[in-house]
Protein backbone atom coordinates (compact mmCIF):
# COMPACT_ATOMS: atom_id res chain seq x y z
CA UNK A 1 0.00 0.00 0.00
CA UNK A 2 3.04 2.25 0.87
CA UNK A 3 4.62 1.15 -2.56
CA UNK A 4 1.07 2.78 -4.20
CA UNK A 5 0.75 6.08 -2.25
CA UNK A 6 5.09 7.03 -3.14
CA UNK A 7 3.94 5.65 -6.98
CA UNK A 8 0.99 8.14 -6.98
CA UNK A 9 3.08 10.79 -5.28
CA UNK A 10 5.82 10.03 -8.44
CA UNK A 11 3.03 10.74 -10.71
CA UNK A 12 1.64 13.76 -9.50
CA UNK A 13 5.05 15.71 -8.93
CA UNK A 14 5.93 14.27 -12.79
CA UNK A 15 2.42 15.78 -13.90
CA UNK A 16 3.11 19.23 -11.82
CA UNK A 17 6.93 19.49 -13.52
CA UNK A 18 5.11 18.62 -16.95
CA UNK A 19 2.66 21.61 -16.52
CA UNK A 20 6.21 23.65 -15.44
CA UNK A 21 7.84 22.84 -18.05
CA UNK A 22 4.91 23.31 -20.65
CA UNK A 23 4.77 26.99 -19.39
CA UNK A 24 8.26 27.54 -19.68
CA UNK A 25 8.33 26.04 -23.40
CA UNK A 26 5.13 28.33 -23.80
CA UNK A 27 7.04 31.73 -22.96
CA UNK A 28 10.44 31.49 -24.56
CA UNK A 29 8.37 30.39 -27.79
CA UNK A 30 5.96 33.53 -27.34
CA UNK A 31 8.46 36.06 -28.85
CA UNK A 32 8.49 33.60 -32.10
CA UNK A 33 4.53 33.26 -32.13
CA UNK A 34 4.34 37.18 -32.34
CA UNK A 35 6.42 37.25 -34.83
CA UNK A 36 4.67 34.59 -36.73
CA UNK A 37 1.80 36.76 -36.53
CA UNK A 38 3.25 39.70 -37.64
CA UNK A 39 4.48 37.61 -40.61
CA UNK A 40 0.80 36.93 -41.32
CA UNK A 41 -0.73 40.04 -40.59
CA UNK A 42 1.85 41.73 -43.32
CA UNK A 43 0.94 39.02 -46.05
CA UNK A 44 -3.01 39.84 -45.38
CA UNK A 45 -1.73 43.75 -46.02
CA UNK A 46 0.80 43.05 -49.19
CA UNK A 47 -1.49 40.17 -50.86
CA UNK A 48 -4.68 42.43 -51.41
CA UNK A 49 -2.03 45.48 -52.10
CA UNK A 50 -3.47 47.80 -54.77
CA UNK A 51 -6.87 46.13 -54.79
CA UNK A 52 -9.99 47.59 -53.33
CA UNK A 53 -12.41 46.03 -50.41
CA UNK A 54 -10.98 45.23 -46.80
CA UNK A 55 -9.44 41.86 -47.54
CA UNK A 56 -8.71 41.92 -44.39
CA UNK A 57 -6.38 44.46 -43.97
CA UNK A 58 -8.55 46.32 -41.30
CA UNK A 59 -7.96 43.31 -38.98
CA UNK A 60 -4.09 43.09 -39.83
CA UNK A 61 -3.60 46.44 -39.16
CA UNK A 62 -5.24 47.12 -36.29
CA UNK A 63 -3.24 44.05 -34.94
CA UNK A 64 0.39 45.16 -35.66
CA UNK A 65 -0.31 48.89 -34.61
CA UNK A 66 -1.77 47.26 -30.64
CA UNK A 67 1.79 45.48 -30.90
CA UNK A 68 3.71 48.88 -31.93
CA UNK A 69 4.71 47.22 -35.11
CA UNK A 70 5.52 50.53 -37.27
CA UNK A 71 3.43 50.93 -40.39
CA UNK A 72 5.96 53.22 -42.31
CA UNK A 73 5.40 52.91 -45.92
CA UNK A 74 2.41 50.84 -46.43
CA UNK A 75 0.20 50.95 -49.75
CA UNK A 76 -2.81 50.87 -48.43
CA UNK A 77 -4.40 52.74 -52.12
CA UNK A 78 -7.54 52.08 -53.14
CA UNK A 79 -8.67 50.07 -49.69
CA UNK A 80 -11.99 49.98 -48.25
CA UNK A 81 -10.74 50.24 -43.99
CA UNK A 82 -14.01 52.23 -42.83
CA UNK A 83 -14.14 52.58 -39.37
CA UNK A 84 -10.16 51.32 -38.82
CA UNK A 85 -9.00 51.90 -35.78
CA UNK A 86 -5.31 53.24 -35.34
CA UNK A 87 -4.61 55.47 -32.78
CA UNK A 88 -0.80 56.63 -32.46
CA UNK A 89 0.33 54.55 -35.31
CA UNK A 90 3.41 55.03 -37.66
CA UNK A 91 1.93 55.86 -40.97
CA UNK A 92 4.92 57.76 -42.14
CA UNK A 93 4.58 58.04 -46.40
CA UNK A 94 1.75 55.43 -46.14
CA UNK A 95 -0.02 55.32 -49.89
CA UNK A 96 -3.73 55.88 -48.97
CA UNK A 97 -4.35 57.57 -51.85
CA UNK A 98 -8.66 56.76 -52.81
CA UNK A 99 -8.96 54.92 -49.64
CA UNK A 100 -12.36 54.79 -48.15
CA UNK A 101 -11.47 55.61 -44.31
CA UNK A 102 -14.47 56.90 -43.10
CA UNK A 103 -15.13 57.37 -39.66
CA UNK A 104 -11.78 56.09 -39.36
CA UNK A 105 -9.82 56.28 -35.60
CA UNK A 106 -6.25 58.12 -36.65
CA UNK A 107 -5.80 60.58 -33.55
CA UNK A 108 -1.97 60.84 -32.50
CA UNK A 109 -1.17 58.76 -35.67
CA UNK A 110 1.89 60.19 -37.81
CA UNK A 111 1.16 60.25 -41.04
CA UNK A 112 3.73 62.90 -42.20
CA UNK A 113 4.38 62.71 -45.81
CA UNK A 114 1.36 60.54 -46.68
CA UNK A 115 -0.46 60.67 -49.66
CA UNK A 116 -4.10 61.12 -48.77
CA UNK A 117 -5.37 62.36 -51.90
CA UNK A 118 -8.87 62.04 -52.89
CA UNK A 119 -8.99 59.61 -49.79
CA UNK A 120 -12.08 59.48 -48.14
CA UNK A 121 -12.33 60.46 -44.42
CA UNK A 122 -15.74 61.77 -43.61
CA UNK A 123 -16.24 61.69 -39.94
CA UNK A 124 -12.57 60.09 -39.17
CA UNK A 125 -10.97 61.11 -36.25
CA UNK A 126 -7.31 63.06 -37.09
CA UNK A 127 -7.02 64.73 -33.77
CA UNK A 128 -3.71 65.72 -32.86
CA UNK A 129 -2.33 63.89 -36.62
CA UNK A 130 0.78 64.67 -37.38
CA UNK A 131 0.28 65.72 -41.15
CA UNK A 132 3.26 67.62 -42.35
CA UNK A 133 3.75 67.31 -46.02
CA UNK A 134 1.43 65.50 -46.21
CA UNK A 135 -1.22 65.27 -49.49
CA UNK A 136 -5.08 65.92 -48.81
CA UNK A 137 -6.05 67.14 -52.34
CA UNK A 138 -9.66 66.60 -53.05
CA UNK A 139 -9.94 64.68 -49.64
CA UNK A 140 -13.17 64.41 -48.53
CA UNK A 141 -13.25 65.48 -44.49
CA UNK A 142 -16.68 66.36 -44.19
CA UNK A 143 -17.50 66.01 -40.54
CA UNK A 144 -13.60 65.29 -39.69
CA UNK A 145 -12.33 65.98 -36.69
CA UNK A 146 -9.03 67.57 -37.00
CA UNK A 147 -8.73 69.02 -33.55
CA UNK A 148 -4.32 69.84 -32.64
CA UNK A 149 -3.53 68.16 -36.20
CA UNK A 150 -0.53 69.57 -37.65
CA UNK A 151 -1.21 70.78 -41.07
CA UNK A 152 2.05 72.40 -42.09
CA UNK A 153 3.17 71.91 -45.19
CA UNK A 154 -0.29 70.31 -46.02
CA UNK A 155 -1.51 70.59 -49.97
CA UNK A 156 -5.43 70.20 -49.34
CA UNK A 157 -6.50 71.80 -52.96
CA UNK A 158 -10.18 70.99 -53.97
CA UNK A 159 -10.53 69.54 -50.07
CA UNK A 160 -13.84 69.42 -48.34
CA UNK A 161 -13.62 70.74 -45.10
CA UNK A 162 -17.13 71.13 -44.49
CA UNK A 163 -18.44 70.86 -40.94
CA UNK A 164 -14.94 69.56 -39.90
CA UNK A 165 -13.66 70.58 -36.17
CA UNK A 166 -10.79 73.04 -37.18
CA UNK A 167 -9.68 73.52 -33.15
CA UNK A 168 -6.21 74.24 -32.77
CA UNK A 169 -4.79 73.31 -36.10
CA UNK A 170 -1.48 74.22 -37.03
CA UNK A 171 -2.52 76.26 -40.18
CA UNK A 172 0.22 79.16 -40.55
CA UNK A 173 2.36 77.19 -43.34
CA UNK A 174 -0.55 74.84 -45.24
CA UNK A 175 0.96 74.87 -48.69
CA UNK A 176 -2.18 74.79 -50.85
CA UNK A 177 -5.97 75.51 -49.91
CA UNK A 178 -7.30 76.89 -53.57
CA UNK A 179 -10.88 75.17 -53.78
CA UNK A 180 -11.50 73.96 -50.30
CA UNK A 181 -14.69 73.94 -49.32
CA UNK A 182 -14.76 75.41 -45.55
CA UNK A 183 -18.46 75.69 -45.62
CA UNK A 184 -19.61 75.14 -41.73
CA UNK A 185 -16.35 74.41 -40.21
CA UNK A 186 -16.06 74.72 -36.69
CA UNK A 187 -13.87 75.96 -34.52
CA UNK A 188 -11.63 77.60 -36.55
CA UNK A 189 -8.99 79.24 -34.76
CA UNK A 190 -8.52 83.24 -35.44
CA UNK A 191 -7.36 84.02 -38.55
CA UNK A 192 -8.15 81.07 -40.56
CA UNK A 193 -11.15 81.44 -42.27
CA UNK A 194 -10.08 84.61 -43.30
CA UNK A 195 -6.73 83.38 -44.78
CA UNK A 196 -7.93 80.78 -46.41
CA UNK A 197 -10.30 82.99 -48.50
CA UNK A 198 -7.67 84.80 -49.42
CA UNK A 199 -5.45 82.04 -50.89
CA UNK A 200 -8.93 80.62 -52.46
CA UNK A 201 -11.17 78.36 -50.33
CA UNK A 202 -14.65 78.76 -50.66
CA UNK A 203 -17.69 78.23 -48.53
CA UNK A 204 -20.24 77.03 -50.58
CA UNK A 205 -22.91 74.48 -49.03
CA UNK A 206 -24.65 73.40 -52.71
CA UNK A 207 -22.38 70.59 -54.04
CA UNK A 208 -23.33 71.91 -57.76
CA UNK A 209 -22.18 75.03 -56.89
CA UNK A 210 -18.48 73.91 -55.85
CA UNK A 211 -18.26 71.42 -58.77
CA UNK A 212 -19.13 73.95 -61.01
CA UNK A 213 -16.29 76.25 -59.95
CA UNK A 214 -14.01 73.31 -59.67
CA UNK A 215 -15.04 72.50 -63.20
CA UNK A 216 -13.82 76.36 -64.31
CA UNK A 217 -10.87 76.14 -62.22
Amino acid sequence: MLGNWVFLEVLEYIGRFSVLIAVIFYFAESGDRKKQKHYQAWQVINTAQAKGGSGGRIEALQELNRDHVPLVGVDLSGAFLEAVRLPHADLLRSNLQSADIRQALFNSANLTYSNLHSANLRDADLSKAKLEGAILDDADLTGANLSGADLTEVSMDNADLRSSNLHAIAWQKISGIKLANIYGAKNAPDGFMAWATQHGAVSIESDDQWNALQVKK
